[in-house]
Formats: structure tokens, sequence, C-alpha cells
């Protein structure tokens, strides 16, 4: 089949631009009373600009995988009394809202709620738990420390973020001494051992304590974090002034078979702040040589080639945001979404940058919490226009997901209207318009100046190609999908769209059907392409065999009413009258276009002798026989 919702179409737009948190843990459902309070409504490897802007690391969404939820203590089953607050709210109704609000993606509502339980039921160590994990999700670092759990039933992986995160906000309040007394006492263990020493180096520095400052990492450290911390070193030993010891760590740093092209860039920036341009641009033309240049290598060699002023070192606290932000990425990288979450917001109160705030978004959305993604995406500003463009882009995203396309496309017009130039974000904006069937608005993106270029990509071919096809504008379509399909011969997408259009018209069948069949055999499991493969072997006459392709592609598909419309051809092709009937009823259970329930009214009016718009049950055949 073509591809009628394109939601396909946008998922190549995403991929184009190159774009589990789970709700904490909650105690087993109270008994009654129900609540009396109902739930309200409610990298540190950035590229930059030319102007300095960070250039936005677009990450695609994974689709979130379901926890199996722990077993917990519940909340007792007897109060006696039952807790109130001053307005007389029960703890079993503010943790049932608390609860219903964290389901519902509201973190920072629920993490208000569950504050308000725990002040009520401070002896219960699994609430304490759940609220300090709510107000991390919701970015109230400073409640979070506050109530850090410490008991010796709560999980190791919560006890050791509540360390993480009361020494990082000790030191973000000013008080450097006590957060590297906090790490001295009681360091942080696994799984945050690693932001935990990261981080350290930078504290202690902060508090003049540079033996621990410059520590060597850990034995047990894995080789990639152990490279990662002394680069640390590296920067804290040119704080410390001691700069032949910082240039051997970072000449054996870039000697690294495998890791050493990380440290380039950052070396190079030491040697121009020595004064060493020479040698920094034999490093940056290193890192271009090797293919692993990324646009801050090519600004700072034009910068060394230009005689400017080298990049100034981190101070420390924003050394210390920035190892937050390498840490984050470690988890990220290992998909845990909530550690990267728990990292990039303690960087953010250290050293509040857009960049980090987008990475926030970001991440919560690839853990699957949209509404508090959307959030936090919402607050990063308009001082960098492609920060800000990326956020919206993301926020477009989601909310596309969610099927508020309006608000995705309003979105998308706001990062159009701050990036007017970038072709990337026609695309998108284009794509949504395909979404919601406004196919002239996307074809004049696509055939205006940023997108209908010399070297325009397979994908806008495609897009344009999609939109002539949905017009009925089909010499135009077969022109615009040829050309994707030179691009990328072997794309099952476009063997699919162009093959499924030329079976469909009856322009060049056979040759339609070898495309998808070759599509079929590479996506296998795709249930629009098993329809067009039997809606080609309908058109070939090959009925039996139509038949058990478009049951199992309503199978991977049920509720898409094209599948079910051929498969109901197919079954009247091959006799099967009532069961014809029944798919063609279904039809109209379904999202159908205006055009295709006409054409199904028909068949069941004229074929079956049914009346659509009357009563009679559905699969009825009107007294038809098999």
């Amino acid at each position: 089949m073509r591809f009628v919702s394109s939601r396909p179409v946008l998922f190549l737009a995403v991929s184009a631009l190159a774009l589990s948190l789970a709700a904490p843990s909650l105690a087993q459902e109270a008994p009654e009373p129900a609540p009396e309070t109902p739930a309200e409504a409610t990298a540190d490897a950035q590229d930059v600009e030319p102007n300095g802007d960070p250039v936005p690391h677009i990450i695609i969404a994974d689709e979130p995988e379901t926890p199996e939820e722990p077993k917990v203590a519940p909340i007792p089953a007897v109060w006696a009394p039952i807790p109130l607050d001053a307005q007389k709210n029960s703890a079993y109704g503010l943790y049932l809202a608390a609860r219903n609000a964290l389901t519902s993606g509201e973190s920072a509502v629920g993490a208000a709620y569950l504050a308000r339980v725990y002040a009520l039921t401070p002896e219960q160590p699994r609430v304490r738990e759940q609220a300090f994990t709510a107000a991390l999700l919701a970015g109230d670092l400073d409640e979070a420390g506050r109530i850090a759990p410490t008991d010796p039933e709560v999980s190791p992986v919560i006890v050791q973020a509540g360390r993480l995160v009361q020494a990082v906000q000790a030191y973000a309040g000013g008080d450097a001494r006590r957060a590297d007394d906090l790490l001295k006492a009681a360091p942080v263990g696994e799984p945050h051992d690693r932001a935990g020493f990261y981080v350290q180096g930078w504290i202690a520095a902060a508090a003049k304590d540079w033996d621990r400052a410059l520590a060597m990492p850990p034995t047990g450290f894995d080789p990639v974090s152990a490279l990662v911390a002394r680069s640390n070193r590296a920067r804290l030993l040119e704080q410390r002034r001691r700069y032949d010891e910082a240039d051997a760590e970072w000449r054996d740093l870039t000697s690294h078979a495998i890791a050493g092209a990380l440290f380039r860039q950052p070396y190079g920036e030491f040697l121009e702040r020595r004064g060493r341009r020479d040698e920094a641009l034999a490093q940056y033309d290193a890192a271009v040589t090797a293919g692993t240049a990324d646009r801050r290598v090519i600004q700072g060699r034009e910068r060394v080639l230009a005689k400017g002023r080298p990049p100034a070192l981190p101070s420390f606290r924003e050394g210390a945001a920035q190892a937050l932000r390498t840490a984050a990425d470690q988890m990220i990288a290992q998909r845990a979404h909530e550690f990267g979450v728990v990292y990039l917001r303690l960087a953010q109160n250290l050293d509040p940058s857009d960049n980090t705030q987008l990475l926030v978004g970001q991440t919560l959305i690839q853990g699957g919490i949209e509404p508090a993604g959307r959030a936090a995406l919402a607050q990063v500003s308009e001082a960098s226009p492609a920060l800000y463009a990326a956020a919206r882009i993301q926020t477009a995203i989601s909310l596309g997901k969610a099927g508020r396309d309006d608000e995705a496309l309003a979105e998308l017009r706001r990062a159009a209207a701050v990036r007017p130039d970038e072709a990337g974000v026609a695309y998108m904006l284009a794509g949504q318009l395909m979404q919601m069937n406004r196919y002239e608005e996307a074809l004049d993106l696509l055939n205006g100046p940023l997108l209908n270029t010399a070297d325009q990509g397979y994908e806008v071919h495609f897009l344009r190609g999609a939109a002539y096809e949905s017009l009925d504008r089909d010499t135009e379509a077969e022109a615009e999908l040829w050309a994707a399909l030179q691009m990328q011969p072997d794309n099952p997408t476009l063997l699919n769209y162009l093959g499924y259009l030329w079976v469909d018209t009856g322009a060049r069948v056979q040759e339609g059907a070898a495309m998808i069949a070759r599509a079929h055999a590479a996506e296998p499991k795709d249930g629009n392409i098993q329809d067009s493969l039997g809606w080609a072997q309908f058109r070939q006459g090959q009925y039996e065999a139509a038949v058990v392709n478009l049951e199992g592609a309503v199978d991977k598909e049920p509720a898409n009413a094209e599948i079910n419309d051929h498969l109901g051809d197919a079954y009247w092709a091959v006799g099967r009258q009532r069961e014809a009937g029944f798919q063609w009823n279904r039809v109209l259970t379904l999202d159908v276009d205006d055009k295709r329930k006409a054409e199904v009214e028909g068949k069941l009016r004229d074929r079956l002798g049914q009346d659509p718009t009357g009563d009679k049950g559905l699969g009825s055949a009107g007294g038809a026989t098999d």
C-alpha cells in the first residue's frame, strides 16, 4: 500500500536530520478513602556554530522499554489516626494523587504531592525514596538533597544518587569545602561512581584540596572512564599552573591508539593557551586527516591561522558541570536515561546553559517521559537560534507522536521563524504538513529554494513524490520517486512506494510487483509492504496467494482501512463472500477517507445487497452464501 498516513514520511524527515525514564516506582495502592485532593492538570563534545552557538546533537528518540514494577512495601493498611495536613487532606489521598500525576507524566505535580506525603509520614522509607526520585525527575534538586534516603533497606542506586546530589548541591550553593568533606566522608559508589569521581576533582580544587583534586582515577575504572578522568586531571593541572605535567598528560592521552582522537581538540586548546600555535595546528590537522574533526576542531584550526584569542580554561564550576555532562553522555549511551537526566540537571544547576537544558529535554523524551521532556524543552531560550530551533523540533516530534498535529505544526513554524534559511527545518515542516494532508502547502516548501536544489537528497525527492501522488498527479509523482530510487536503489520504502504506484495505476504491473517483492524480502515484518505484495498478486490474478499475504498484512496492521479493504476484495475474488462482507463492514468502523468509504459502501450495496447506513451487524452478508 501507499503510506496514506505520512507518519513514515515524517520519520524519514527525522532520520534525515539525524534527531526509561519510568515514572518513579510507587508503593502498593493505598486502601480507601479516595483522595480528597485530585491530581492537578498540569555534551561535552558539542559542536559550535561559526558565531559560537553550540550545534545541537539531535537525538532519535527510542521507544521506551516498559520497566518491571519492583516489589515494594505497602503503606500500612491502618493508620491511627490517619495523617492529615493543615487542609485536612489525608496522606492516602495525597499519595494517590501523586501516583495519578506521575503515571500521567506530570512529574512536577507528582513530586509536589509526594513531598507533602513525606512531610506527613517521615517514618515511611519507601515514601521518602519515591519523593526523592520524583524531586530529581522534576528538577527540584534542593528538595532531593534535603530528603536523600540513607536507610539500609533502600536500594544503593538511590542512596548513592543521594550522596552525589547532596555534594553537588552544596557546591552549587557556594560551600565547596562542605561538598568536599561530604565526598571524603562517603565517596559516591556504583553506579554513580564515575560521575562522583569526575566531579570530585573540580570540587576539591575549589576547596583548595589539591591532593584530592589531582588524584589518579581508581584502578577499577573501565578504560574509557579512566581516560576521561585523566582529561579532567590535565585541565586541573593547568589550573594549578603545573603546565609540564598537564602537557605530559595530554600527550599521553592523544597517543592512545583508539581513544586518542577524542583528546586532540582539548589538547590543541591547551597548546593555544601556552602560545604554541604551531603545535596546536598540528593537533587540529591530525584530527582532520584522521576524519575525526568536529566543528570545534575546524574552528580551532581557523582561530590559530587567524591568530585569534585562545579559548579560556574552564572555571571550577564550569569544569564540574562539563564533567557531569560527560558522565551523562556515558549513561545515556548505556540507555540509563534516568541517571543521565539527574547528572544533566546537576550540571545545569552549576552552570546554566540552553545547551544543557536542551539535553535534559531530549533525555527525558528518550526515556519515555514526554510531558516532562516537553516542559524542559520549553525553557530553551531564543538566545541561540540553533538550540531554540532544535528544542522546537524535538517538541514537535513529541507532540506529533501524541497526535497533537496542530501544536506540532506551531512548534515547527517557530523553528522556521528563527532559522529561515535552514533546509532541515523546512523539510521537517513539509513533513508535518504532509502528515496533516496539507499537500499543496508542503509542495510550496518542497519546490522552494531551500529544498529544490541541485544537490537535494533522496528524502526530498521522496517527500515531493508522495505529495504529488496524494494529489493524484501520478506522472510528477513517478518522476520524483524514480529520482529518489536512483539515489537509494535498495531502499525498501522507495521500492514499495513506487512499485505500488505502478501496480495500483496499472502502468507497469510486472515491474512494480518485482520491486515490491524486493522490498518485502528486505522488510518481511512490515505490514504495509506485505499488503503491497498481496495487492500486486491480486492485480495479476493470483487470488489465492493474495489472500494469504493480505491476511498476514491485516494481522500486522489490523486498524488499517486500506489493507482491510484489499483483503475484502481478495476474499470476494475467491468466492468467500461472507468474509468479504465482514472485511468491508470493518473498513467502515476504521479511520477511512471519504473516497474509500464511498467505494466500500458501493461494494456492500451492489454486491451484497446491504444498506451500509442501516443497522446490520458487523460482517452481515445480507443473506449471501459462502
